[in-house]
């Protein structure tokens, strides 16, 4: 969505139970769901363990689905969702989109801005779960650091990408909450 301001400082969040249960996933939860990758040159150097997705070919009627990564996260990412969405946004929405996603250690994601109408009316929420030292994220062209256990709305209407080029894995939960009435706001996908 494009907000007023690159970031918003949401601020801090438990994130000890997500974090948790994240860490713990073995290699093959992060490789079952390829979408991402295979659809967005953009995160090829990603992994992700989607737990909701959306269906936008029939945009502005969409689908949103419990994906694998529903059952494995579930039960720690909804109180974490629901608590920031309370304390942030307006209720009645839906989130269209959530999962943990994986930077791999010397990657990063090229400059892009998020194109399809869903991504215009969605507020895009960032949870760092596990950074290092030498990851930035870029917006409008502006660095910017992300800190374990705060929140952030970025502005995915600036071209962002991200840099890690440090020797450990970024993990991030990333949501897309769309408040009540928005979609119907947004013309329709060209």
């Amino acid at each position: 969505m494009n907000i007023d301001t690159p970031l918003r400082e949401l601020g801090p969040v438990d994130i000890a139970d997500l974090r948790e249960v994240v860490l713990a996933q073995e290699d093959v939860a992060w490789d079952e769901d390829q979408y991402r990758q295979d659809e967005y040159e953009v995160h090829v150097a990603t992994k992700s363990i989607v737990m909701i997705f959306v269906e936008t070919k029939g945009w502005p009627d969409i689908e949103v689905t419990q994906e694998a990564g529903w059952n494995r996260l579930a039960d720690v990412a909804l109180p974490l969702m629901n608590d920031i969405i309370k304390r942030h946004y307006s209720p009645g929405g839906t989130v269209i989109r959530a999962m943990a996603a994986k930077l791999l250690a010397g990657k990063n994601i090229t400059p892009h801005w998020d194109k399809h109408p869903s991504f215009h009316c969605g507020h895009r929420i960032h949870v760092p779960l596990t950074t290092n030292p030498r990851v930035r994220f870029n917006i409008g062209g502006k660095p910017y650091r992300f800190k374990v256990g705060e929140a952030y709305e970025i502005n995915n209407q600036k071209t962002h990408s991200v840099i890690n080029k440090g020797t450990e894995d970024r993990i991030t939960f990333i949501f897309d909450y769309v408040p009540l009435g928005e979609i119907e706001k947004l013309p329709a996908a060209v």
